[in-house]
């Protein structure tokens, strides 16, 4: 593979913090390189100073005669004044740019919905952000540069920007470098990790799964890792191996490995015991919606919601996707009381006690002079985790603040630690219900693991607005989809079934309606009634004949391997009893097999 460009002992500091310390990384033909790492440790000044947009202390960065670099970076460089047409294509007259299947594509899958003629100045951050996507994926590079460009996309976008990367090159051809926090992209599209700490970069083959493989592997076998860290990629691990089909079917590391590993981890969450839990702080009703419909202004137009039925059970996990306007946010509000319904009942719990994490996080700025610890202290000094009872400090370093970082101001805190701290104040404030609007925003995947953990064992209900992929499949039990016709829909096939809803929607061209998507087997009462107790108890039912079958398989593994260490002995009176044995769980589990079809079928609808 012909070589693209090379660093050689790069260094870079910042005042008295060396950022990078003698680094030499090399992208050749080929690479598709997703780079991880905390907050702050150096991702995108590595990212600059290879595309040539920065000078290292010391050094050098060398390019292949004719690199043709495309680099995005997190700052907004388009000229406001241009209309959108100009600013993506230049002065190109609409038959040169329009004859390129490249440009259509980008075109379709990015700004479709971005009017052409309107100026740069006048789009939201997402549009904006498209725009400049848009911008340099129409360009032939040789190797493109993507900093955070899952920013601002949708679900959808995201998925479209996996598919374009994973095509543009034959799998020989052309380099990708990208930093994002969204896991499920980074697998998607990367070949290689580097995970940039501590002033160094450390190479791993394969995505976002492998590098918690073998990160996990490095920290166990040198031991130089506390054992929180280790417990905690452990855990990542566990949900990995037991995650959605469409990750598992084509393995990007050692399954064999990552079994062995795991072997003695439990599951994520034992979802039985935290519905008693929640149950138990909460009663029987938390919050429903029925047939609630919600409208804005007083012109009579198309209401936001249409006639729907939410009800939230006690420790259900919700992940809600959608397309933008649809009301996500919107939802959140009305759940938490802040609107109310234009018609329809809305009917709340005794005991329910909601917190909401939105996506500005704007209820610290007022708290900006006091220090990280302090505000948490003020709170309350110890906290129970798990059963154990922990310090406000201890509590604080589990989300990533260390002691010198528990000092800070908050005014001085970055996007991401300001949205971490404030979702630990929200903990604290001990709700029963919790609601995340956007929570992966300035994350690094390593806050985002710590974050995932701690929702583990929280035992009250709930609700994720999320375009994150891998947080909604990591963290919820189901998904709902909101696709912009005031309904809303229950998705037994997740997040690639939402996807599969918007292509078949666009495919018709319009919105899918109720009573031809694949998620409406039963028309519209199956979208609205999708939390009936029956489905509901079907899901719980799922949830314990998987857990049985799992521990019947392993139980006739492990049998039949002593079977055939009874034949090898010849012991034959041993053999019969073992085979005798097998059998009867086989049986058993054809009986929860069968039983696992019929509770699926009401599941699903």
């Amino acid at each position: 593979m012909a070589h693209l460009l090379g660093a050689q002992n790069l260094r870079i500091s910042f005042g008295t913090r060396t950022v990078l310390d003698g680094v030499t990384v090399g992208v050749d033909d080929g690479d598709r390189i997703g780079m991880v790492g905390r907050n702050g440790d150096g991702k995108s000044t590595l990212m600059r100073l290879l595309a040539r947009q920065q000078t290292p202390d010391e050094g050098q960065v060398t390019h292949r005669s004719g690199l043709r670099v495309g680099y995005l970076n997190q700052l907004d460089v388009l000229d406001g004044d241009l209309p959108v047409g100009e600013a993506i294509v230049g002065d190109a007259a609409d038959h040169e740019w329009a004859s390129n299947p490249r440009v259509r594509d980008v075109m379709g899958g990015l700004v479709a919905e971005v009017d052409w003629h309107a100026r740069v100045s006048s789009l939201s951050g997402g549009q904006r952000r498209r725009v400049a996507l848009a911008k340099l994926l129409i360009g032939d590079h040789d190797i493109i540069m993507l900093d955070e460009p899952t920013n601002h996309l949708d679900v959808e976008g995201v998925a479209w920007l996996a598919q374009h990367l994973q095509q543009r090159w034959r799998p020989n051809q052309g380099g990708l470098l990208v930093v994002t926090h969204d896991r499920w992209f980074l697998d998607e599209v990367s070949t290689r990790t580097w995970e940039v700490h501590d002033g160094v970069v450390d190479g791993f083959d394969g995505g976002y799964a492998a590098y918690v493989l073998a990160r996990a592997e490095r920290d166990r076998m040198a031991a130089v890792v506390e054992n929180k860290r280790q417990q905690l990629v452990k855990k990542e691990l566990a949900w990995l191996r037991r995650g959605a089909p469409a990750r598992t079917s084509k393995p990007k590391f050692r399954i064999d490995a990552a079994n062995e590993l795991i072997s003695d981890v439990p599951e994520p969450r034992d979802s039985m015991q935290l519905a008693k839990m929640a149950t138990a702080r909460l009663g029987k009703d938390v919050i429903d919606l029925e047939d609630v419909s919600l409208s804005f202004g007083s012109d009579g137009g198309r209401p936001l919601f249409d006639d729907i039925t939410l009800r939230l059970a006690p420790g259900e996990r919700v992940g809600i996707v959608g397309v933008n306007g649809a009301g996500k946010s919107t939802l959140l509000r009305l759940l938490n009381g802040e609107i109310e319904p234009t018609s329809g009942r809305m009917k709340r719990g005794k005991t329910v006690k909601t917190a909401v994490l939105t996506q500005e996080v704007r209820e610290l700025e007022e708290l900006g002079e006091q220090r990280v610890i302090e505000l948490i202290q003020r709170e309350r000094n110890h906290f129970q985790v798990d059963g154990k009872e922990i310090s406000a400090g201890q509590l604080v370093e589990q989300l990533g603040f260390s002691q010198q970082k528990q000092w800070t101001r908050i005014k001085e805190l970055s996007g991401g630690e300001r949205r971490r701290l404030q979702l630990l104040r929200l903990l604290i404030g001990e709700p029963n219900v919790l609601m995340l609007d956007e929570p992966t925003n300035d994350l690094d995947t390593d806050t985002l693991a710590a974050i995932e953990d701690l929702l583990d064992g929280w035992p009250g209900t709930l609700v994720v607005v999320s375009h994150d992929r891998y947080l909604l499949e990591r963290v919820t039990d189901y998904q709902l989809a909101l696709l912009g016709d005031g309904k809303i829909r229950f998705l037994p096939g997740g997040v690639e079934q939402y996807l599969q809803l918007r292509s078949e929607a666009e495919a018709a061209g319009g919105i899918a309606s109720n009573t031809t998507t694949p998620a409406s087997s039963g028309g519209s009462a199956a979208t609205s009634s999708y939390a009936e107790a029956d489905k509901r108890e079907a899901r719980k039912t799922l949830n314990r004949l998987d857990k049985q079958m799992a521990k019947l398989s392993a139980s006739i593994e492990a049998l039949e391997l002593q079977m055939a260490k009874a034949s090898e002995a010849m012991e034959f009176e041993r053999l019969t009893e073992l085979t005798q044995e097998v059998n009867g769980l086989k049986d058993q589990r054809e009986e929860l097999e069968l039983e696992w079809l019929e509770a699926a079928e009401i599941a699903e609808g």
